[in-house]
């Protein structure tokens, strides 16, 4: 009898050891690979990154070798944002139905294929100038193309990362806009000067298929039984559909709204800091470069401190009362040299620290506010629930470069700084209230 007894028991424990087994090698991999995944969605988003932001950093030679004025140059570059705020909520809806994979690797190799025929065929040369409307009409096109990498991307890190360490790995992504644009920006301008616009397209193109071939090497889903999606998704209750969920939609409007403050800054700061403040190149390159190393740092630094403390919401509320705060001062300190223009030399420094810290706050939350809305959603909708974020940050990226020049005329820059404040104020009480048991 001991001897069946004996027999049984190591039937039985066999298959047990074997499952630990399993459980543990899937933990080991999953443990090995998300970093592969978080890298991809890095990846992506700099590569979109440099195409967003490093064309229009081309203006002076858009503007010239396209034989541009500068009304026509505004809405070809206007156009390449409106693009991507067409098409994300329609690339974040494929992405919760086919899957992060498939849309990431669509939308990457189209990009990476419209750019290079742009290479070739919509490029000025002595024998051709392209006219507006095609160049318009291919830059509204690589905008839509080009907006699948954001729902995608984010929804593969919900996947990979559990909660705890989205907040951290997806803030780690968002460091990705500003490293992107900024190499962009920097590489870019001197290509177009020296090589033209193929060389320009070219590399663009280069960045989105090497970046592509990545996410077909290495993205792929969580191992049997260690999907972070479903495990997120069975600790809720049933929720309605990120687009008829009353709260995702309010998260996404203050996403848009705080990006309204930040696209000032970003497309017209360094004309700011020329016209009114009268500084150098010099001046203005460090005072860029200060406020997106600052957001990158504080983008890192806020996703593991809202991990670690659970307060996503009250950090988004906290972040949108210093914007405002911060944008309000600079409208003060604007205000008082326009009016008393001998401390101009007395209060220059101020402004250009009050324009970095300014900046920096309202570029620090991007990734708590995407985990936010993101978890809020489920992850198996995040796709959903960030294409519609992203829809209204672009609509921003559009709406803002055009109605800053009326708001000069009108109320000079301490209108314009003014509006970012009471843009960032609306934010505040758009932003969720922190529940009794934490916003996770």
């Amino acid at each position: 009898m001991s001897l069946v007894v004996t027999d049984l028991q190591c039937s039985q424990g066999r298959p047990r050891q074997q499952a630990g087994g399993a459980a543990a090698g899937a933990a080991t991999v999953r443990s090995n690979h998300r970093w592969k995944v978080l890298g991809i969605g890095v990846a992506a988003n700099a590569s979109f990154s440099a195409t967003f932001s490093g064309i229009p950093a081309t203006a002076v030679f858009l503007r010239s070798g396209y034989h541009l004025g500068n009304g026509q140059l505004g809405l070809v570059l206007g156009l390449l944002g409106l693009g991507v705020a067409l098409s994300e909520l329609p690339w974040g809806l494929l992405t919760d139905r086919w899957g992060d994979r498939r849309v990431l690797l669509t939308g990457l190799g189209a990009t990476a294929a419209w750019l290079l025929l742009m290479a070739f065929l919509v490029v000025p040369s002595p024998a051709h100038i392209p006219g507006v409307a095609l160049l318009a009409a291919v830059l509204l096109v690589t905008g839509l193309l080009g907006g699948s990498v954001n729902g995608s991307s984010g929804r593969a890190i919900m996947a990979w990362f559990r909660e705890g360490e989205r907040g951290f790995a997806m803030s780690i992504r968002q460091t990705a806009v500003p490293l992107g644009g900024g190499l962009g920006s920097l590489a870019l301008p001197s290509l177009a000067s020296t090589h033209g616009f193929a060389m320009v397209y070219g590399l663009l193109a280069v960045f989105s298929a090497v970046t592509a071939l990545f996410a077909w090497r290495w993205l792929r889903q969580p191992p049997i039984g260690e999907d972070a999606t479903s495990a997120s998704d069975a600790m809720v209750p049933a929720r309605p559909t990120p687009l008829r969920n009353p709260d995702v939609w309010r998260i996404a409007m203050a996403i848009g709204l705080l990006c309204v403050p930040q696209v000032a800054v970003l497309t017209f700061a360094s004309v700011f800091l020329h016209d009114f403040g009268g500084m150098g190149t010099a001046v203005i390159s460090a005072s860029l470069a200060a406020v997106q190393v600052g957001a990158m740092v504080m983008r890192v630094w806020s996703g593991r401190f809202t991990d670690r403390h659970g307060n996503r919401r009250s950090f988004l509320r906290l972040f949108s009362m210093l914007s405002a705060g911060a944008f309000a001062t600079l409208t003060l300190l604007v205000f008082v040299v326009a009016t008393i223009p001998g401390w101009q030399p007395v209060l220059a420094t101020t402004i250009v620290a009050t324009l970095i810290v300014a900046g920096i706050c309202v570029s620090a939350w991007h990734g708590v506010a995407y985990t936010e809305l993101a978890t809020l959603a489920g992850a198996s909708n995040a796709g959903t629930a960030l294409g519609l974020a992203n829809s209204f940050v672009f609509v921003a990226f559009f709406l803002v470069p055009v109605a800053i020049p009326g708001l000069l005329v009108v109320g000079s820059w301490s209108g314009v700084w003014l509006s970012a404040a009471i843009c960032a104020l609306i934010a505040w009480p758009i932003f969720l209230r922190p529940t009794p048991t934490g916003s996770a």
